[in-house]
């Protein structure tokens, strides 16, 4: 689309404990302790993301100290994104393997999960429909003590320039979790698809796009636990 400096993939924690037992675990922090991380499929899943990035960036020709991986702060992204930087590490192995670790990996809390509010911390997976329905008559509406899409979109265009800022001609892989991924990807292909700009920086391209008939859309762009995407 050649809306950003960098090549964008977006990759969903691998199945979690909260997944597992039907929790909604939104809080940083409840979503930082270790007993939220990944449960043993999602281990699995995460190394199977890991080995089709390397897939994909030997198909594209993208050297891997080209790779960023940027996370969310919770242990169940902390924990997928170090699975992945493993599996693209273990292709250097070998007799002159070196021991610094080639892929860059950096965390951001503007990508952690969006917050549903105490109504919801903790309650049963179920709960998510209620604020689906919410979010796609009004994508503005904060679920009680909660965030809104739109709020979502606003902590992910700053991170999003942040990382646009840092790095330049990278292949970035973004680890974070099942709403904030959904939003982001509706905004980029929303950005992606606007016509008769010549440009503009990004932030005021994502603004120009932040309405209800596009963030109300969000779930047409889910991801499975684990999954992989490239995006931009």
């Amino acid at each position: 689309m050649g809306i950003t400096r960098n090549r964008y993939w977006v990759l969903r924690h691998g199945k979690s404990i909260p997944n597992e037992t039907g929790l909604i675990v939104s809080s940083l922090e409840n979503g930082k302790l270790e007993k939220y991380k990944l449960a043993s499929e999602g281990i699995n899943q995460a190394q199977l993301a890991g080995e089709l990035f390397l897939k994909e960036l030997k198909e594209n020709g993208i050297p891997l100290e080209n790779v960023r991986i940027c996370y969310s702060p919770f242990s169940r992204t902390t924990h997928t994104a170090e699975v992945v930087a493993s599996v693209l590490n273990l292709s250097l192995q070998g007799p002159q393997a070196k021991k610094t670790r080639v892929v860059n990996m950096q965390v951001y809390e503007d990508l952690r999960e969006r917050y549903f509010g105490p109504t919801f911390e903790l309650q049963s997976h179920e709960k998510y429909s209620e604020i689906w329905d919410l979010d796609a008559k009004d994508p503005f509406m904060k679920p009680e003590g909660g965030e809104s899409v739109a709020d979502v979109v606003s902590r992910l265009t700053s991170a999003l320039v942040q990382i646009e800022s840092e790095f330049q001609g990278c292949a970035i892989l973004i680890v974070s979790h099942g709403d904030p991924l959904q939003i982001l990807q509706t905004i980029l292909k929303a950005v992606g698809e606007q016509v008769g700009t010549d440009g503009g920086d990004l932030a005021s391209r994502i603004e120009a796009v932040k309405v209800p008939s596009v963030l109300s859309q969000h779930r047409k762009h889910a991801l499975l636990t684990g999954q992989l995407r490239a995006v931009v």
